[in-house]
């Protein structure tokens, strides 16, 4: 946590509230939170921030200065967040980043991160590059399908794996590889270039369903999950498999959702989801 639709929602969100407003001060709480720019920071001020984007798991400010564009990446990370003044301050201490603003509808935005798995970087146009394109694959929601079959017929990941590699398909995490590949009902071990081609358009019609219903509900608020509103995520209550180890499959195939530990927990129906045969090349 937070994913792609969190950081979507977010990113949405910011940029209601903030384009058009002017950065006049920036605090940084300890400077090991920005990874990259740091020195740049004084630039900052002054500007005014043009647009919000969201790369992967990422929400990039545009901010604009005397005709030359700065940006401003927040990796979410594990706990990462963007918050507004109206969303609750819980531990504060954990606050690492606040921009002031003005000419907008929010005096501040603030960065909060407990674990600080994510940073924020501070990058021109140039750095904005490198740094998309190192960690960032295709984007889920605007990948064709023909880029998707051709990733995965060329791919000998397993296939949970793949979804959420970043540098593959970029937003993906545990939660929602979870409920794509039950709701695709494809084992999260299957071998992504044995799966049969008449499944692949399935899969990525799922794919894009499941991550633009859970935008359209605010994300899944999961442990410390909140919207930079402070309001939480109701894709949760619609979570099929994430979580719920021992518990009746929801298809009522007769199986029970069972968990697998690796890198990242496994969870899903051996019922529903089987490893299928070799892919058969047309």
């Amino acid at each position: 946590m937070p994913e792609l639709p969190e950081a979507e929602v977010a990113a949405r969100q910011l940029r209601q509230r903030l384009v058009g407003g002017k950065i006049c001060d920036c605090w940084v709480g300890r400077d090991d939170i920005v990874r990259e720019g740091l020195q740049s920071l004084p630039w900052y001020r002054s500007s005014r921030i043009e647009g919000v984007e969201r790369r992967g798991k990422s929400v990039i400010l545009v901010c604009g200065r005397g005709g030359e564009r700065r940006y401003l990446a927040a990796e979410l990370g594990m706990t990462g967040l963007l918050l507004l003044p109206s969303a609750p301050a819980k531990h504060p201490q954990h606050t690492h980043f606040r921009l002031f603003l003005d000419g907008c509808a929010e005096p501040e935005v603030r960065y909060w991160n407990p674990r600080r798995f994510g940073r924020l970087l501070l990058l021109d146009q140039a750095g904005l590059d490198r740094y998309t394109g190192r960690r960032f694959g295709h984007d889920p929601l605007t990948m064709s399908f023909d880029e998707f079959q051709a990733l995965l017929l060329t791919n000998r990941s397993r296939l949970k794996s793949l979804l959420m590699r970043q540098q593959a398909i970029a937003g993906i995490g545990n939660i929602y590889a979870n409920e794509i590949l039950f709701r695709a009902k494809l084992h999260p071990n299957q071998i992504a270039n044995r799966i049969q081609i008449a499944r692949l358009p399935d899969l990525y019609g799922t794919m894009q369903a499941v991550l633009r219903e859970a935008i359209r509900m605010g994300g899944s608020s999961v442990r410390d999950y909140f919207a930079p509103d402070g309001t939480e995520g109701r894709y949760k209550r619609q979570h099929l498999v994430y979580a719920k180890a021992g518990m009746p499959c929801p298809n009522q195939c007769g199986g029970t959702i069972r968990r697998s530990v690796g890198e990242r927990s496994s969870f899903y129906c051996p019922n529903c989801q089987r490893i299928g045969r070799r892919t058969t090349k047309k």
